[in-house]
């Protein structure tokens, strides 16, 4: 029997990790040959500390003088400080590694719709030890999208199917993203793992809210035993956040952007082998920083 509670966080987890690079790939005109990110979620009640280092690139090759195939690759390594309080040896899980390998297709129906699918290989462990089966899963993304930048008032649509081979929820879970600029200066997004609303200044500056899910799910290569709860074999982390930010763009396909922000909801837990949660380890609010520079098309 699984519980309503691990239900519904494997369901954030799922959006988190499958959605935010399939969105983030669709939604833009082309994706990102390259992408530098630093995040920090700084101490909290819980004494607990978060920082996570982001690498992407990708490489998109035209086919049939319509498709394209991307092949890309994000790197995420994340440092976690914990408090004193903790009982057990946390280095085991103080230094965290999540590596995708990103095969994407890309079929243009017509001016305005694409469908496009995705195979994620993931890799996300500890690397205390040499490769295992736990640390190894695959992630599969299929959906269309649609584009029409050429109206009054432009819009991108994504609707979709993401299924992820290591959750307990093994079922496809369906997602919706909608942009739509209803203003010169305006422009609203709807949809997982991001809500949000842009301000353009003009060409080169643009104000941005959003409410956006994060997070990560890593296997532990060396389990902890945890005396009054078990076993714990796996490390994950969920947060919903509000956050205000800043991007601005050196060229049209150049930026630097940099957000701030406040967590609403976070659950940081380790997970034993069926993937209950057995220990809590941040469950505090915390504040967010995030900074970056990305190169597209």
């Amino acid at each position: 029997m699984i519980s309503g509670r691990l239900i519904a966080h494997d369901k954030v987890v799922v959006s988190i990790l499958l959605c935010t690079f399939f969105i983030a790939r669709v939604t833009a005109q082309s994706p990102d040959i390259f992408k530098s990110e630093y995040m920090l979620m700084p101490k909290n009640k819980a004494d607990v500390e978060l920082a996570r280092f982001k690498l992407v690139a990708n490489v998109p090759l035209k086919v049939r003088q319509t498709d394209n195939i991307i092949i890309g690759a994000e790197y995420n390594y994340l440092s976690q400080e914990l408090g004193e309080n903790i009982t057990f040896d946390n280095k085991r899980i103080k230094r965290l590694h999540v590596i995708d390998l990103n095969l994407a297709y890309v079929y243009k129906h017509n001016e305005a719709w694409r469908f496009i699918g995705v195979a994620t290989p993931r890799l996300s462990s500890t690397l205390t030890n040499s490769i295992e089966n736990g640390d190894v899963s695959v992630n599969v993304t299929v959906g269309v999208f649609k584009d029409q930048q050429n109206l009054d008032k432009p819009m991108r649509l994504v609707l979709g199917m993401t299924y992820n081979s290591t959750v307990s929820l093994r079922i496809p879970l369906p997602f919706v993203y909608y942009e739509k600029r209803f203003h010169p200066k305006w422009t609203y997004v709807i949809g997982v793992p991001k809500t949000g609303l842009k301000h353009h200044l003009n060409k080169n500056h643009m104000i941005q809210t959003e409410f956006i899910l994060d997070g990560y799910f890593v296997n532990l290569q060396n389990n902890i035993i945890l005396p009054d709860t078990g076993t714990a074999s796996s490390i994950s982390s969920s947060a919903a956040l509000f956050t205000i930010g800043y991007q601005y763009n050196i060229a049209k396909n150049m930026s630097f952007y940099g957000y701030v922000g406040h967590t609403l909801f976070q659950d940081g837990v380790l997970r034993d082998k069926d993937r209950n949660d057995i220990f809590t380890l941040n469950d505090e609010p915390s504040f967010y920083f995030r900074t970056g520079f990305r190169i597209g098309i």
